[in-house]
């Protein structure tokens, strides 16, 4: 009688516990365990990779891109420069701020004179006609009675840590800024902060040193 109920009880002890079942049914609802019906159900949205791809711009490309501003045109321009060709290297200001700041371009074309020199086989623009732009850029700027400046007394007096990071060629558009960072109206010198950039990509820049004396002093 002991043997008998001692059976029982470790049958009883160690019988598995009883879990609800995973079915699986041909139709698309899942029927979870108890323990799982109060969770928070997620769905997701699967849709094919045509419907999200982006649409192509059928724009004719010489309609998709819109010319750069003009503030100054190339006559404005010769009213304030005293240069001329062919050493006038600025054609339309799209930017300015008289006696703080300009932006403006120069149309690099194979037609520019120092081209059949610099080089007959591969035409780069000199570095030093890309610094005097950008100087003739600062000249826009400086040329204003808010800072003293006229045509007859306006110079340009040296350059500080200029580098070229870029070769500028035929075919290129130069845009050139200039900002007037610090400026001694009693010495008459005004120093400038230049970038000039291509395609958004910086070629050149530096710090140039202007002066506003007359030519006798």
């Amino acid at each position: 009688m002991a043997s008998s109920t001692l059976t029982n009880t470790i049958s009883h002890t160690f019988s598995p516990p009883k879990s609800s079942s995973l079915t699986f049914p041909t139709s698309r609802s899942l029927h979870l365990p108890t323990q799982f019906r109060n969770t928070t159900r997620f769905t997701i949205s699967c849709s094919s990779d045509s419907t999200n791809s982006p649409k192509q711009d059928t724009t004719p490309i010489e309609l998709r891109y819109s010319a750069f501003p003009t503030v100054l045109d190339i006559n404005q321009i010769r009213e304030i420069l005293p240069h001329r060709f062919p050493f006038l290297l600025v054609d339309r200001v799209i930017e300015y701020n008289p006696g703080v700041s300009a932006v403006a371009i120069k149309n690099v074309t194979i037609n520019d004179n120092f081209f059949p020199g610099h080089f007959p086989e591969r035409p780069i623009m000199p570095g030093v006609l890309m610094v005097e732009a950008m100087a003739q850029v600062g000249g826009l700027v400086m040329l204003q009675p808010e800072v003293g400046g006229s045509r007859e007394s306006f110079f340009f007096v040296g350059i500080d840590k200029v580098r070229f990071r870029k070769p500028v060629i035929a075919g290129d558009t130069l845009v050139m800024r200039m900002t007037l960072i610090k400026l001694q109206k009693r010495f008459g010198i005004a120093k400038m902060e230049g970038k000039a950039y291509v395609g958004g990509e910086i070629v050149c820049e530096g710090e140039f040193l202007m002066a506003t004396g007359s030519a006798s002093e």
